[in-house]
Formats: C-alpha cells, sequence, structure tokens
C-alpha cells in the first residue's frame, strides 16, 4: 500500500512524499537516528520499540504499521489496531486505534520552528481515518494521547474524553462517524 501526500516545508514548499507499508529501514530510522534525538530532548516517545511494534503488524494481522517517507528518510511513523477496540460513546461501534503516532524530531513544531515539515502528525492521523472508512468503520478512530500530545489532538477536533486509570492516566481523544457530504 502506498499513497502520496503533500506536505509543506518550513519554507512553505509544497512537496510529495508517501505513506506506506513499515519497512526496516523505518524502524532502522527511528533507532539510528531520532531515538537519541528524542532522548536527549526529553520526548516519552523515545523508548516506544517500533521494531516490537513492526513485527507485531506482520505478526497478527489486527495490527497495521506505516511509516511517512521524503527524500529517503523516515518523516513519521503508526501503529494502528483494527479490530479490538470500540468507541467509548455509549453505542461502542468499532473503530481504529491508533496504538502510537509519532513525527521525526525535526517535524515537531515543539522543538523544531519553523519544522523541516509541516503536518506530517496529520498526515498519519487522517491516514488512519481512512482506514477506517476502509475497514467499514465510517471514520471512526480512538486513541490515548501523551500529555504534551494533547493539544495537538484537540486542534484536529477529537472529541476528549476523561483520563483513563488502565492506560496510565492518558487522555482518550476519539473521532466519531465522518459525516459524508450529500451533493444536491
Amino acid at each position: 500500500m502506498l499513497q502520496v501526500i503533500a506536505l509543506k516545508t518550513g519554507s512553505g514548499q509544497t512537496v510529495q512524499a508517501q505513506i506506506c507499508q513499515m519497512q526496516q529501514n523505518h524502524v532502522d530510522d527511528f533507532e539510528g537516528i531520532w531515538r537519541d534525538i528524542l532522548r536527549e530532548l526529553g520526548q516519552d516517545d523515545a523508548f516506544w520499540s517500533w521494531a516490537t511494534k513492526k513485527r507485531l503488524s506482520v505478526n497478527d494481522d489486527r495490527f497495521e504499521a506505516y511509516a511517512i517517507e521524503y527524500e529517503g528518510l523516515t518523516q513519521g511513523l503508526l501503529w494502528l489496531e483494527t479490530r479490538w477496540h470500540r468507541s467509548w460513546l455509549p453505542q461502542r461501534y468499532p473503530l481504529v486505534y491508533v496504538e502510537a503516532l509519532a513525527s521525526a524530531p525535526w517535524n515537531r513544531k515543539s522543538l523544531e520552528d519553523p519544522p523541516y515539515l509541516y503536518g506530517v502528525g496529520t498526515a498519519l492521523l487522517l491516514f488512519a481515518r481512512q482506514r477506517s472508512l476502509a475497514l467499514g468503520y465510517a471514520g471512526r478512530v480512538g486513541l490515548h494521547a501523551l500529555p504534551a500530545s494533547e493539544e495537538f489532538y484537540r486542534q484536529r477536533n477529537m472529541m476528549a474524553s476523561g483520563q483513563d486509570p488502565d492506560r496510565e492516566n492518558l487522555r482518550y481523544f476519539e473521532y466519531g462517524r465522518l459525516l459524508q457530504s450529500v451533493d444536491g
């Protein structure tokens, strides 16, 4: 699966990147380039094991792992669970659950202003929504946000729910059903 997407550079130029299934080179970029930068900057996701996430996505068909590439370098990573999670809304609809989403350190406005590329995290989140549509879940997506990322999800109009004691008190966010426009 390959999808071409448009992103903006820090200077405002539109460039074409691609979302693809995670490969070993994406894990290698995280471990060989990202991890030390993230650790040095005290980022919570520095300790994630993308190698484990990739392995699970290969061995367990309820998991999927993706990456954004631009100019031969991994710019973002996404790990989804597609079968076991349900909405926190009373109807308990099935949804795509974002287990992990990360942008490269140089693409995070909180770390690099302006970032090298704008929109990496947003593109991954929208891709999760597209997967939800493709799976028949009407665009429903849920996730638990790291505290430093809560504002990012609020700005993308995800509904914030309470903190989840079963998930280290992380706040839960959800996109409900994606309403289709009707041309009339």
